[in-house]
């Protein structure tokens, strides 16, 4: 079983939704990304608290909580390792044709990452940070912008994009946040950027409590990142992740990423399947 709409399991060759929902035909609508360690999800009601902040901003309507864990549970449970996500549609909302909201569980394997990543800056004006729109930690199907970036940083070479404000204030990646260390403090942009608050970036701020490290949140110039001594990319699927250049300039890298990361497997060890013996991908 790898697809579950609206509680039903579905061939996953078949599965479908009306090209009339708004999520197909405008990305109205609202998802979440769980990792799955041998079947146990991580964070759960953290992802799921934020899966109702994004619907209620979008005003799409909230199926049963218990019954999106329990598909996202049965998935993770028959697929393993690998990542669950959980798609709310807005259903079709022209008067002329309608469509009902669907929700939609569904089990993704890891996608393929280097162990140290290269991004590039991109200037994102569509970001809430340029904006008072009211959207800010909204994790909306309507990602095309955040992809495009990502797409133009590999086209010149690169694994990824930085996303930064016009006047050059970093803000997060397309899909992850962004930490950094310099002279043994931890630095991150704050969330009152309009940066996703990510559940990953709430981990790490655990395990720098763990190993006595200080956290600052900020608005920080892109020199700043650039002149640090060791930057992390942080996500579902990345953790904890070295990243090696930014722009044109090389991270020299350090210790503090690897600790940071074992700190993170620690936590994530004690509060799943990864607590049992054997390694956590």
């Amino acid at each position: 079983m790898r697809v579950i709409i609206d509680g039903v399991a579905r061939d996953e060759r078949t599965a479908s939704v009306s090209v009339f929902d708004w999520a197909v035909i405008r990305g109205f609508g609202v998802f979440e990304l769980v990792r799955s360690y041998r079947g146990d999800l991580f964070r759960l009601d953290r992802h799921l608290d934020r899966l109702e902040h994004s619907a209620a901003a979008l005003a799409i309507e909230v199926p049963d909580r218990a019954a999106i864990a329990g598909d996202m549970g049965r998935v993770a449970a028959t697929r393993g390792d690998g990542q669950v996500r959980v798609i709310l549609t807005g259903g079709g909302r022209d008067l002329s044709v309608t469509a009902p909201p669907r929700t939609i569980v569904m089990w993704e394997p890891l996608p393929l990452a280097p162990d140290r990543i290269r991004v590039m800056p991109v200037v994102a004006p569509w970001h809430p940070a340029t904006d008072s729109g009211g959207y800010a930690g909204v994790k909306w199907t309507s990602y095309a912008p955040n992809m495009a970036a990502t797409d133009r940083a590999r086209r010149a070479g690169f694994d990824d994009a930085m996303l930064v404000t016009p006047d050059a204030v970093v803000l997060e990646g397309p899909t992850f946040s962004f930490a950094w260390v310099r002279g043994g403090r931890v630095e991150t942009p704050s969330l009152d950027l309009g940066i996703l608050p990510s559940i990953t970036r709430d981990v790490l701020f655990e395990c720098c409590g763990r190993l006595g490290l200080p956290v600052e949140q900020g608005r920080y110039p892109l020199d700043r990142v650039i002149s640090a001594d060791e930057v992390v990319a942080l996500s579902t699927n990345k953790q904890v992740s070295p990243v090696a250049q930014v722009g044109e300039n090389l991270i020299p890298g350090g210790p503090m990423a690897g600790r940071l990361a074992a700190a993170f497997t620690t936590i994530v060890q004690s509060e799943t399947a990864g607590s049992r013996p054997g390694p956590i991908p």
